[in-house]
């Protein structure tokens, strides 16, 4: 039990840990946070595209501003989101356990570091070197180097997670019979999902904000519209590009507050 409250004490600071405080109000206050974000996301981003569409708009205004082109680009800019949110798990979760492997922890360094410059540099500039390098443009174009840009929170979280596991714990596993991967899908990684979840939480906010970006390489997204607007000096489709994205981040980071609500361990929440 004592293992137990160690970890769940750390993933997040707004929880209370078991036996101090009061768990069932901070998790009534979770709730009502996770119920009422959506609410007012939505309520907004109405307002706005009400706002935009319900205006004198110039010819060249409403070549942007028309549902079809706005449902466009927000499917763009979600269909990014998705396709890096796939590659950091399928890239940063399974590293992060080999770096934790006994016999592998020597490589610790160098992929942290490899993951430590893909955030350091600017997004801006990851986009540019791929194209550059492949003097290709589209939609992977895009995704590639926002997933890089993206992938150190779930790598590190991992990480974090599996090495904040008590020891005891694992001797015990051992000592019951369990084998070295039964530990570690059976205890190690269990115990290390509210890492996981917070550090892909962290991942899906960077990479909705990063793929604004993304029209630079010909990928799509409601920075098209952000461009356009500043670009022509029109503010109408600048606040509404703007504003979208901000919207789309904070329903992105509702989601992941929701899975690391709902799929943390009942014993760790």
């Amino acid at each position: 039990m004592t293992a137990t409250a160690e970890v769940s004490a750390e993933p997040s600071t707004d929880r209370e840990s078991p036996g101090t405080g009061d768990p069932s109000g901070t998790t009534t206050a979770e709730r009502l946070r996770l119920l009422i974000q959506p609410v007012l996301v939505l309520v907004v981003a109405g307002a706005v595209i009400f706002w935009a569409f319900n205006r004198q708009l110039t010819a060249t205004q409403l070549e942007n501003i028309n549902p079809g082109n706005v449902a466009t680009l927000i499917w763009q800019h979600l269909l990014i989101t998705a396709a890096v949110t796939a590659i950091v798990l399928a890239i940063g979760i399974p590293l992060g356990v080999l770096v934790t492997r006994p016999g592998a922890k020597v490589l610790r360094p160098l992929f942290v570091g490899i993951a430590n410059v893909g955030q350091a540099a600017p997004a801006i500039g990851l986009l540019v070197l791929l194209f550059l390098l492949t003097a290709q443009t589209g939609f992977w174009i895009g995704v590639l180097p926002i997933a890089l840009y993206s992938l150190l929170p779930v790598l590190s979280s991992t990480i974090l997670g599996i090495d904040q596991v008590d020891r005891s714990l694992l001797d015990a596993g051992l000592g019951q019979g369990m084998s070295r991967r039964s530990l570690l899908l059976r205890v190690e990684l269990p115990l290390a999902v509210p890492y996981i979840l917070a550090g892909l939480r962290t991942s899906l906010v960077l990479a909705v904000g990063t793929a604004t970006l993304s029209f630079l390489v010909n990928a799509g997204g409601l920075g098209i519209l952000i461009d356009t607007g500043y670009k022509l000096q029109d503010n109408v489709t600048l606040i509404l590009g703007s504003v979208l994205a901000v919207c789309l981040a904070l329903l992105v980071d509702w989601l992941g507050g929701l899975a690391e609500f709902f799929l943390s361990p009942k014993g760790l929440r």
